[in-house]
């Protein structure tokens, strides 16, 4: 008898395990400790977890989400432009014989200068991005006052967001539409995502990283250049109400679209950036912009493992120009 109950233990499935910090019906929040600048990526961030998310890989495929950047790309308002200065290059140095001059083999390099914005391209939001408040706050009530500068954040940088590894799910709501990208400002509420997550036959479990499809990064082009194709789809995105669905009930850890600003441009009833600063400063959870999710969607890849890395600009407000990949 005890050999049958040791067996039919073994043959159960495993609970899925509740995410460090995260609450049914509360997500995350400021339950890290006063010094925590990681907020709800702390849940994905143990060994565990990552060789976890690793075994669910099935092919080894791997789907570029970046997209290419410069001085032309469309960016959101309020953001410098991108420009590429040559400042070092093979004509230049044998000419001013500055560097390397007389080399027998006529040795010679490029470098350049890059003027740009910490929220242009495939980008990860700092959770210092948005501030809250008379006392400009953000998340883990860090203040302005105390830790703002003229060089940059002192808490919640880019150079704090870690390697990211982690289950990772598609919600393509275009596709569930069956168009090719959502109409401006179309507010992608509850019940889109749950029928689109219907459709494709599977759901967010807690802990994952969810990306929600929209279309508009099929029109990206070489480099984003045609910004009056991409600005008419580009403000459609969540609502205030779906970030807390995916949040407080379904325990997202991350969640990132292909827009420049994840979040619906105008919806009525919600304050301007209420998803940012609902997510950002309130949950800790960081926000990807601007992933580019075509190929995902074409091969009906669903569910897979999201790899990111930051470059590592201290004080910068959000990782940006990243090339982050899915692993299927």
């Amino acid at each position: 008898m005890r050999t049958t109950c040791w067996l039919m233990l073994i043959a159960m499935p495993l609970a899925a395990q509740t995410p460090k910090g995260w609450v049914k019906g509360k997500g995350y929040g400021w339950v890290y400790g006063p010094k925590d600048e990681l907020g709800s990526l702390n849940a994905i961030l143990s060994p565990a977890q990552v060789l976890k998310a690793l075994q669910t890989v099935k092919t080894g495929k791997t789907y570029d989400l970046g997209v290419p950047l410069d001085k032309r790309s469309y960016k959101w308002p309020g953001h410098s432009a991108t420009e590429i200065v040559s400042y070092r290059s093979p004509e230049g140095v044998k000419r001013q014989g500055d560097i390397f001059a007389g080399h027998k083999e006529q040795l010679a390099f490029h470098s350049a200068a890059i003027f740009t914005s910490d929220n242009l391209g495939t980008q990860i939001d700092g959770l210092g991005h948005i501030t809250k408040g008379a006392d400009n706050h953000w998340y883990n009530g860090f203040k302005e006052s105390n830790f703002g500068g003229d060089f940059g954040l002192m808490k919640t940088d880019a150079d704090t967001i870690p390697p990211v590894i982690g289950k990772a799910v598609l919600i393509d709501v275009a596709g569930f539409k069956k168009v090719e990208a959502l109409p401006a400002n179309y507010a992608i509420g509850v019940k889109d995502l749950e029928a689109a997550l219907a459709a494709q036959k599977i759901d967010v479990e807690p802990g994952d990283i969810v990306m929600i499809r929209t279309g508009t990064l099929r029109y990206w082009g070489e480099a984003g250049e045609n910004h009056a194709k991409i600005a008419q789809h580009d403000s459609a995105g969540i609502t205030l109400a779906a970030a807390k669905w995916l949040v407080e009930q379904k325990g997202a850890v991350m969640i990132g679209s292909d827009t420049s600003g994840l979040e619906v441009g105008a919806n009525p009833g919600d304050v301007p950036n209420a998803v940012h600063g609902y997510l950002l400063v309130d949950q800790g959870v960081h926000i990807g912009e601007f992933h580019h999710l075509e190929g995902l969607a074409r091969d009906k890849v669903w569910r897979f493992v999201y790899v990111a890395m930051t470059n590592r600009y201290k004080g910068a407000a959000a990782g940006f120009a990243m090339r982050p990949i899915a692993l299927y």
